[in-house]
């Protein structure tokens, strides 16, 4: 977790000389509660940390102070999402929102709040693919690529290892359901066998059915596609305790330390899976110095993706001039395009130096540069994942 002191200290330098400054707000909407509170912490604190950045450098606009309200989706609750979103919004009176994580919660909040509001979101973390065709306005954006890119990603690593079957149960919501069918696309067309592709309902206690249904074809090869503290966790447990299996394999959303203790480090040594990774961008060494003096981790997932996030929303307000939401949209596809001079997180001071000259910019991020195409998304890069000793650790690239 970042230390609220040093938090603390970029926020009271920032307010120094500067009592009558009023506040720019970008919200958060995050799953706090639910199947990835574990993996939330670090994804709202390095969105957090891009704030003290702005505020440590001269703050937004003209001296104000940037602040970020945050709300709660549960990941899994479409009402919950809206009403986060609601709150942001029409209460908070945000500009626009980092988030949320989960695909669905994302899609919930777009279509019945923040679009109708015209307030941009940019997500650090939903890869579902049906987020590519939300009829947005061109509002809707995302640092992370596409599960379309993951799911085909995933298959061809299986298939490298010589693992040519297997049996899939995936989170019944966009997220598991697009990663699952762009898993199996892929898998099927490279030559690996599906033996079943199953849906699951998250938050049961008891999986052991749809476990038995799995092994029931015969695979020892089990690729859950779920959340590390809801449904995903359980079924590992219950599948452990089956013993019909013996490789586990999982994408971004099981990819959390807290999973390998819960289930245990003996259990899933070994386990394959797949995230969203940073490429060897001057970006991504530049912000991993900057998480680790406040003791976050650069490496959590959708970590950089969040600071990245925040960052843009920061960068296009400056651009613009103004806090309003009409017209920012524009503004996040001109900070982070080419041609332009390049800026990298944390340095804030200088493109504001470069905005206020009239001169264009280019932020190049954490996670990538950021070129988003005509749906919000942006290409990526994604990235080997195994538990060894009792945690992940990144192996590479796929390729």
């Amino acid at each position: 977790m970042i230390k609220k002191t040093i938090l603390g200290v970029a926020t009271a330098a920032a307010l120094v000389g500067a009592v009558q400054a009023e506040e720019v707000k970008i919200g958060f909407l995050g799953g706090f509660t639910g199947p990835i509170e574990s993996l939330t912490p670090p994804i709202y604190d390095a969105a957090r940390l891009a704030v003290s950045h702005v505020n440590g450098q001269g703050g937004i606009l003209d001296g104000d102070i940037l602040v970020m309200p945050s709300a709660d989706t549960t990941c899994v609750d479409s009402s919950a999402a809206t009403n986060g979103a609601d709150r942001l919004i029409n209460s908070e009176k945000v500009t626009a929102i980092v988030g949320a994580l989960c695909s669905g919660a994302t899609i919930a909040a777009a279509n019945n709040v923040a679009v109708p509001a015209s307030v941009v979101m940019i997500s650090p973390a939903s890869t579902s693919p049906a987020i590519s065709t939300v009829n947005d306005n061109d509002l809707v954006f995302r640092t992370p690529p596409s599960d379309a890119y993951q799911g085909e990603m995933l298959a061809r690593l299986l298939l490298s290892k010589d693992i040519d079957e297997a049996a899939v149960t995936y989170v019944n919501n966009d997220y598991g359901k697009g990663l699952a069918d762009a898993f199996a696309a892929s898998y099927e067309a490279g030559g690996g066998m599906v033996m079943a592709s199953e849906a699951h309902e998250d938050g049961k206690a008891d999986y052991r059915a749809e476990i038995a249904s799995l092994a029931s074809t015969g695979s020892q090869n089990l690729i859950v596609l779920a959340y590390a503290d809801g449904s995903g966790q359980t079924i590992l447990r219950q599948a452990n305790e089956s013993g019909n299996f013996v490789n586990y394999i999982g994408a971004d959303g099981m990819v959390g330390d807290g999973l390998v203790q819960a289930v245990g480090g003996d259990v899933l040594q070994g386990m394959i899976a797949t995230k969203p990774g940073t490429p060897d961008l001057p970006g991504a060494a530049t912000f991993a110095a900057l998480a680790e003096a406040v003791e976050l981790d650069p490496n959590a997932v959708f970590a950089g993706q969040s600071y990245d996030a925040a960052f843009i929303i920061a960068l296009a307000i400056e651009s613009m001039g103004t806090d309003t939401r009409e017209g920012l949209n524009e503004h996040v596809r001109r900070v982070a395009t080419a041609p332009g001079e390049v800026v990298l997180p944390g340095e804030w001071a200088k493109a504001k130096r470069l905005l206020a000259a009239g001169q264009d910019i280019n932020y190049e991020g954490a996670t990538g540069q950021h070129e988003f195409d005509k749906n919000g998304d942006v290409p990526g890069i994604i990235v080997e994942m195994t538990v060894r000793d009792g945690r992940f650790v990144e192996i590479g690239e796929v390729q």
